[in-house]
C-alpha cells in the first residue's frame, strides 16, 4: 500500500436469494397394509411423523431421489415406480412470516429389502397400519390422505 493511501473497506451485502419453492420428494412405501413412516428430527414438522424424503440433488431424477432419501433415512431399499401427487408445505417464523415453501412430490415405491432403522434426518422409523395411522402417531399434514391414496393404487 502506498504511504498516505487510505484503505476503504466497502460493506458487501449481497442481495437475498430469490424466494422460491424448494422441490423435494416423499417416498411412499406401502407393504402388507402398512405404510413406512419416519419421525422427523428437523423442521419443518420436527417430532411429527411423515414419509421419508428430502430435497432433490442437482441433476437427480424424482424417482432416484425418492430411492436415495428412503435408503438414507431408513435403510430400506425400494423401487420408485411413479409420481402420484404433489403437495405444498410452508414454514413460518415465530412472527408467522412464511420463510420456506416446499413443493413435495409423492413417489409410489415398492419395497424390496430391509427393515426400517432411523438414520440421517429421522428420529424413528416404523411400519404403521394404513387404516388407523392417525390413532397411533402425530402425523404431519396430509400424511394419512396421501398414504391411503397410495394404498388404493395398483
Amino acid at each position: 500500500m502506498l504511504a498516505g493511501a487510505t484503505l476503504r473497506v466497502m460493506a458487501h451485502n449481497p442481495p437475498a436469494p430469490p424466494m422460491r419453492p424448494i422441490p423435494a420428494v416423499l417416498a411412499v412405501v406401502i407393504r402388507d397394509g402398512q405404510v413406512l413412516l419416519i419421525q422427523r428430527a428437523n423442521p419443518p414438522d420436527a417430532g411429527l411423523w411423515g414419509f421419508p424424503g428430502g430435497k432433490l440433488e442437482f441433476g437427480e431424477t424424482l424417482l432416484a431421489a425418492a430411492e436415495r432419501e428412503l435408503f438414507e433415512e431408513t435403510g430400506v431399499r425400494a423401487v420408485a415406480r411413479r409420481v402420484f401427487t404433489a403437495l405444498d408445505a410452508y414454514g413460518h417464523d415465530e412472527n408467522g412470516v412464511m420463510v420456506q415453501h416446499f413443493a413435495l412430490i409423492a413417489v409410489q415405491c415398492d419395497w424390496q429389502a430391509g427393515d426400517p432403522v432411523a438414520a440421517d434426518d429421522a428420529l424413528d422409523a416404523r411400519w404403521v397400519p394404513v387404516t388407523d395411522m392417525e390413532h397411533w402417531l402425530q402425523l404431519s399434514l396430509d400424511v394419512a390422505a396421501v398414504a391411503r391414496q397410495a394404498a388404493s393404487m395398483p
